[in-house]
């Protein structure tokens, strides 16, 4: 702590720079604090016996207000505590920073048939579940004497929302709403000898798309987020997300002759 006032270049140790009014006093209170204060001489002599706990605002933070409120000087906790103060690291704090770091893949469907559908032929929807599969993330802090306080964010995909592009269509089911599996995937994988089962998960358009067009089949993957923390914590509290993607569908219409 010491060490990170006298490196700053508004260190207050002998070469006091010109910060003008209000910001030279509040650096010079600042100074005082740490050396014949609330602590002497920045309580070197309890060296490993604790730590400094400091205010961090969240640079991600959308209010500029709320982001800026955070500005309470740093204090001395002993090893193994944690501060019973406002906003203080907790495994639910840790948990939000858990899961604003995780990354999902883009939202892209398999499709049979892969390329050029045909009309009144079910489209059979999945997704690879190689790809999509639960994602965690934990966030820690250590609070010195071998005890620490974790989270840790788990995402799992939860159901895909089919959009066909065009309203002659039927989509399968009927919502529209693929659940996920009880192995985790969604939608079932087209094998030989389905061509005249109703997919679990699909669509199937009553009209070809004419002149080069093609209908933007929309899939909207939500993804259900829960959370452990090292105490025992838990709860599903944290928001779902949603993710989309789209893709350019080609229908024909096979003429056949009797």
């Amino acid at each position: 702590m010491k060490k990170i006032l006298e490196d700053s270049p508004y260190s207050l140790t002998g070469r006091q720079p010109d910060n003008g009014g209000q910001k030279q006093e509040i650096d010079t209170a600042i100074w005082d604090n740490y050396t014949d204060g609330d602590y002497k001489n920045f309580n070197l002599k309890k060296q490993g016996e604790g730590k400094f706990w400091a205010a961090v605002p969240n640079p991600d933070e959308p209010d500029a207000a709320k982001r800026e409120s955070c500005t309470k000087l740093p204090f001395w906790v002993k090893n193994g505590e944690r501060p019973e103060v406002e906003n203080a690291i907790s495994p639910q704090i840790l948990s939000k920073l858990a899961y604003a770091r995780i990354t999902v893949p883009e939202t892209e469907v398999e499709l049979n048939p892969k390329n050029r559908q045909t009309v009144n032929l079910p489209t059979w929807v999945w997704l690879d579940k190689g790809r999509y599969k639960p994602l965690s993330v934990t966030a820690s802090v250590d609070l010195g004497a071998g005890q620490s306080i974790s989270a840790t964010t788990t995402v799992k995909p939860g159901s895909l929302h089919l959009s066909p592009g065009t309203e002659e269509a039927v989509v399968h089911p009927e919502s529209g709403e693929c659940a996920a599996n009880e192995d985790g995937g969604v939608g079932t994988l087209y094998t030989k000898g389905d061509a005249e089962k109703t997919p679990p998960c699909g669509v199937t358009y009553q009209r070809a798309s004419h002149n080069g067009a093609a209908y933007p089949l929309r899939a909207t993957l939500t993804w259900e987020a829960s959370w452990k923390g090292s105490g025992g914590e838990s709860d599903n509290a944290l928001p779902d997300g949603e993710f989309s993607g789209a893709r350019n569908v080609t229908v024909q219409e096979i003429q056949s002759v009797n």
